[in-house]
């Protein structure tokens, strides 16, 4: 058995490593709530704003060949960005965290990804990774030894501004490529906030738009388009792509407070246990050490008689 001393400055360890713990628990637990209103306020918003999106798109007939709208950026290049062509590079993007210790939040993330990857090599597909997240960036440079994909860019998970002005970053980056043709299809991982104690990690599919025979005669509609249809769409499409990786980014901001609050509850728990085991230990030695001295104590009285 360990002395005394050892054990209690191992107690004391433990206690300083549980108020760091304690405070972490504290902090992700004020944001959380925060997060998670910021989530589901804005589901409702994304949804009617994809459909309207897909009502617009299926019921117009043609696209006008001529326009005297020249877009400034890729991702105002609608009539590119809506193709749908053979798909033979699929971009990605990660959305993982800058900080640790939220468990196997950035692990699920980095998996996920890695059997995606080997899904689109299976079909004779190649991949390109936007990483948001420094986590998610070192995961996947270490799966690069064993999975072949090219990694385009890493942006960090924070970014003055906020989640939207990132949003706008990354689909401006995404959408060049898309334009330039070194990409055909835009998806996201990410993961989907459930409640404070779970979440999913998904697939998000941003482009190509795909409609099934029901959803056309779900979204079919009559519109008339005011000043037109082009001036529209270079408007339309834009705000869909960064607003649905706005969306992505606050699912998984409000799923990684989660995760980091659950991990460091354990983690007080945990520490909690071990100070309770360690502390009976403690009184043993230090019992030990008492029963020891009375021991050489009367040993000693009996030696002189």
């Amino acid at each position: 058995m360990a002395n005394s001393k050892n054990i209690k400055d191992r107690i004391k360890s433990i206690e300083n490593t549980q108020k760091i713990t304690r405070a972490m628990k504290m902090v992700a637990a004020a944001k959380v709530k925060k997060c998670e209103n910021a989530v589901k306020a804005s589901r409702p918003f994304t949804k009617e704003m994809t459909n309207m999106l897909h009502k617009l798109l299926v019921s117009v007939d043609y696209f006008p060949e001529d326009t005297d709208i020249k877009p400034e950026k890729p991702i105002n290049n609608w009539k590119v960005l809506l193709e749908k062509r053979e798909v033979k590079t699929s971009g990605i993007l990660v959305i993982s965290s800058d900080k640790g210790l939220a468990g196997a939040y950035n692990a699920n993330l980095s998996r996920y990804t890695v059997k995606e990857i080997e899904r689109l090599h299976s079909e004779g597909k190649n991949a390109k990774v936007f990483i948001i997240g420094q986590k998610g960036f070192s995961a996947l440079q270490r799966e690069k030894r064993t999975c072949d994909f090219e990694i385009i860019k890493n942006y960090p998970a924070y970014v003055e501004g906020g989640s939207s002005a990132l949003a706008t970053v990354v689909a401006e980056d995404m959408a060049e490529l898309f334009v330039n043709g070194e990409i055909d299809e835009m998806r996201i991982i990410t993961t989907r906030f459930k409640n404070m104690m779970s979440y999913s990690v998904e697939k998000w599919e941003i482009l190509p738009m795909t409609d099934t025979q029901e959803d056309i005669e779900k979204y079919s509609a009559d519109f008339e388009f005011e000043p037109d249809l082009s001036k529209m769409l270079s408007e339309i499409v834009p705000f869909y792509i960064s607003h649905i990786i706005y969306q992505a980014l606050l699912e998984a901001l409000a799923s990684e407070l989660a995760s980091r609050m659950t991990a460091m509850s354990a983690a007080c728990n945990n520490a909690e246990e071990m100070i309770n085991t360690l502390t009976i230990d403690y009184n043993k030695a230090r019992q030990q050490a008492i029963t020891n001295e009375i021991t050489e104590i009367i040993s000693g009285a009996n030696a002189q008689k």
